[in-house]
């Protein structure tokens, strides 16, 4: 194991925690959303539609930055954890499996939101959440210790930096107002001081605007 010296800074793992708490409000509100949205209403169905691909994109940009930083070095750091990390590599593997179903019935119901498409959707996105559930609680119970202990703060923040990359400028400000929607102050101060100045500028000025409008748009019945 590769031994940590005292100049290493620790990661922030909380926000993590806050990440995941927009994923469980969002995915956990799916279903809903997609039964609420009236039989033919094809405006709402794309909204909602929109809504989904943006989340799963933000989920797969939040696992994939998992896959290439955290696994490998904690599968060489923390080996009494192998174990662990092999679960949470499984779950990924099974949580795509639940995101590839969902796809073409999201397709399928955007173009034409029948009652019988939208149950099928809705019950997908329920069986996805659950799964979801389930992995978020495990890791934020077990592999944010471990992470807390064996990675230092240069490498978490590379995931995070993964994200920014990858997201596109009219993603940026939804996917961050969604993360920091229930964020406390101290949460909020972290979460945007890891931003460069710009950006944090972007997010609280025409971002907010953007997001507000967004958040009007999505949760209109």
């Amino acid at each position: 194991m590769t031994a940590l010296t005292r100049t290493d800074r620790r990661p922030d793992v909380h926000e993590m925690v806050v990440v995941h708490r927009a994923f469980r409000r969002e995915f956990g509100a799916a279903a809903d959303l997609v039964r609420r949205t009236p039989v033919g209403d094809t405006r709402r169905a794309k909204i909602v539609a929109s809504h989904l691909r943006l989340c799963t994109a933000g989920l797969e940009m939040h696992h994939t930055g998992e896959d290439v930083v955290l696994w490998p070095l904690l599968l060489e750091r923390a080996a009494p954890s192998t174990g662990l990390v092999e679960t949470m590599q499984a779950q990924h593997h099974s949580i795509d499996g639940h995101v590839e179903a969902i796809a073409p019935a999201l397709a399928t119901w955007e173009a034409a939101p029948s009652e019988a498409a939208g149950e099928h959707l809705a019950t997908l996105c329920e069986r996805f959440t659950a799964a979801l559930i389930e992995h978020l609680d495990l890791e934020e119970r077990e592999v944010l210790p471990l992470a807390s202990r064996h990675v230092t703060a240069v490498e978490w923040n590379q995931m995070g930096q993964h994200g920014k990359d990858t997201m596109t400028p009219s993603q940026l400000p939804i996917m961050f107002g969604l993360v920091l929607q229930d964020a406390d102050d101290e949460e909020r101060a972290r979460m945007l001081g890891n931003l460069p100045l710009p950006i944090r500028f972007l997010l609280k000025t025409v971002g907010a605007w953007q997001f507000k409008r967004y958040v009007r748009g999505l949760r209109a019945s």
